[in-house]
């Protein structure tokens, strides 16, 4: 034994501990990380700046922003960034499935609070598309969660990050759309185009208090977008009848309180 001491030791140093960590492996993340790879050879089809329309949490407003979608710099992932209305930057990543779907995550938070903001993207059979359409799911303002649609607008394809941060996002009120972004307004605006969440309102939770929290929403959500409507179709009979005179001032939309939209 005396005479085996050495190759023994060696043995023991060639030896190392069963940490368990295939086991502990979570095959999920696995794909995510081989997904997320993967889709930097798709990327070059929806590289490029795009300008997003949704409706914001705030106000009955469109809502404005761009968005840089590109390969990462030692490409490894898909890297997207985001401009909100409020100038604030978000870096996150992407994954582009089969020319069918796409998936866009951020956090909306500074660490160590995790806000996660998701656009799911429908991807058209053809290359090179001008526009994508989805739906995205966030927190609002009092972290209740939101589902939207938005849509995303190829702006150039240009995936400088200089040329992206020269754009701003911004909100679009009803009386100030142009005819060129009033569709995305009539898409992403009207009612059923969000389904939103409130706090529960009683802090037993069963069948009966959900339901009253969505009607609730409902109700919220109807005014909202009734009021909304209402101002639309206000400043669109307003252009038309600029050369025409009524009995009452067409400035006060209070006037138009009959036609049941307040």
């Amino acid at each position: 034994m005396l005479g085996n001491l050495q190759e023994l030791k060696t043995q023991l140093f060639r030896l190392e501990p069963n940490t368990g960590a295939e086991e502990k492996a979570n095959p999920f993340l696995n794909m995510l990380t081989e997904e997320m790879q993967n889709s930097v050879q798709e990327v070059y089809n929806y590289s490029g700046i795009y300008i997003s329309y949704s409706l914001s949490s705030s106000s009955h407003s469109l809502k404005v922003e761009p968005y840089l979608i590109s390969a990462s710099e030692n490409n490894s992932y898909v890297r997207v960034m985001h401009m909100n209305t409020y100038n604030t930057t978000h870096c996150g990543i992407g994954m582009f499935s089969n020319h069918q779907n796409a998936y866009i995550m951020f956090n909306e938070r500074e660490m160590p609070q995790m806000a996660l903001f998701t656009i799911y993207l429908q991807l058209p059979m053809y290359d090179f598309p001008h526009m994508l359409k989805g739906l995205y799911l966030c927190l609002d303002y009092n972290r209740n969660p939101i589902a939207r649609r938005i849509l995303f607008i190829k702006h150039s394809d240009s995936t400088n990050i200089d040329d992206f941060l020269l754009l701003k996002g911004r909100l679009v009120s009803p009386e100030e759309l142009t005819d060129e972004i009033r569709p995305y307004y009539d898409y992403t605006c009207q009612p059923g185009d969000y389904i939103k969440t409130c706090n529960v309102p009683s802090p037993l939770l069963n069948a009966k208090k959900i339901w009253t929290e969505k009607k609730e929403c409902g109700k919220f959500s109807i005014r909202s977008k009734r009021k909304g409507v209402f101002i639309s179709l206000f400043h669109r009979l307003k252009r038309k009848l600029k050369t025409k005179s009524l009995r009452k001032p067409v400035d006060d939309p209070r006037n138009f309180k009959h036609i049941g939209f307040v």
